[in-house]
């Protein structure tokens, strides 16, 4: 059990069908009693397999196929699973996909938003005077509504917001809502913002998942410009790890900033995946010779970084093991499980074309 808190509770997940979601759902199955009302509309990247390896799944976990933009459902959703806890995770985020088709990504993270916090500020504001204490809604965000950095400085709580692309200035508007809902209603809200994930399960359309594809199939991996942007990867079982912290220990109002404190420039995590590639897979050259450069993308940030010294302070976080022993455990479960890409990107309609999102 993680925590008495959260005996015989109800947890609303949006987006539990994505990869962090996923991850989530699996530690509250296997760790607590709670029931799981999981609202994902299936999207191209969704995916339930790894929540349905777990016979727990059939009894505590329950999916409601909604689009957060359509209002009534949302309402629907909040009243029938009478929630606890929210952790709102739902979000169109791929940056390449937000320059091709802003307007989904409004739609989603904006529009989306606004409906779940009124639909939990309705729910919430008639509950009793100690459920109404105890209650949190968590909005998970990302480091990208910072803009970008220097070769020096790390992002924190209160670092300005920059965003410099239609997904960031999308989750940044977000933020906006959930810390004025917060201020003007008095709802116990909660905002982290997290550096890149990766890890188990992640779609392949994702940057380190995409090379470990390409390269498997002998086809060329493709890296932005010169390979230079930098980026602070977080292992996603860390996050899920914070994001629980955050709701048992952190205050309503404040924002958390939850960084794996593993920057790379993104040549060297190609570097670094070919190289476990090689030791594992040996052939006469390296998969690092299937790399090539490609015109940089517009608006493309030159770094990110977190400074997570007030999280791992307030909550008691901080990531378990290194980027390399994470990498190479992630890189081992795509090699076994090659099947579960091919299939979810024949589900998605994936191309291949599209480069890794970074």
């Amino acid at each position: 059990m993680l925590n008495k808190k959260f005996n015989n509770k109800n947890f609303l997940i949006t987006g539990g069908a994505g990869f962090i979601g996923n991850h989530l759902v699996k530690k509250l199955l296997e760790n607590t009693n709670s029931q799981i009302f999981n609202i994902d509309k299936l999207g191209y990247s969704s995916d339930l397999s790894l929540i349905n390896t777990f016979k727990q799944s059939k009894d505590r976990h329950h999916h409601l196929k909604i689009n957060l933009k359509n209002r009534n459902d949302v309402l629907l959703a909040v009243e029938k699973s009478k929630p606890d806890f929210v952790i709102h995770l739902a979000a169109e985020s791929h940056v390449d996909r937000s320059i091709d088709n802003p307007s989904i990504f409004l739609e989603s993270n904006i529009i989306g938003t606004f409906n779940l916090l009124e639909a939990t500020k309705n729910y919430w504001n008639k509950l009793s005077k100690k459920a109404k204490s105890e209650f949190r809604f968590h909005h998970v965000s990302t480091d990208e509504v910072f803009g970008t950095l220097g070769k020096s400085g790390k992002f924190d709580e209160d670092s300005q917001y920059k965003p410099n692309s239609p997904y960031s200035a999308s989750k940044a508007a977000s933020d906006h809502l959930v810390r004025s809902w917060f201020h003007t209603y008095k709802l116990p809200t909660l905002i982290s913002n997290c550096s890149n994930n990766f890890g188990p399960y992640q779609y392949p359309e994702k940057f380190i998942p995409l090379i470990i594809n390409k390269a498997l199939n002998n086809k060329k991996i493709p890296i932005y410009g010169n390979g230079m942007n930098i980026r602070d990867w977080l292992y996603v079982e860390d996050h899920v790890d914070a994001i629980i912290k955050i709701i048992l220990n952190g205050s309503p109002g404040r924002t958390y900033c939850i960084g794996g404190g593993s920057e790379r420039n993104n040549l060297e995590v190609a570097r670094e995946v070919c190289s476990i590639l090689d030791k594992k897979i040996p052939r006469s050259q390296s998969f690092y010779e299937n790399i090539e450069f490609v015109e940089d993308r517009p608006g493309h940030d030159f770094r990110y970084s977190i400074n997570p010294s007030f999280t791992k302070k307030e909550i008691g976080w901080e990531p378990k093991k290194s980027f390399e022993i994470n990498l190479e455990f992630t890189v081992d479960w795509y090699l076994n499980n090659m099947s579960w890409c091919n299939e979810v990107l024949k589900k998605s309609g994936y191309s291949g074309e599209r480069l890794g999102s970074i």
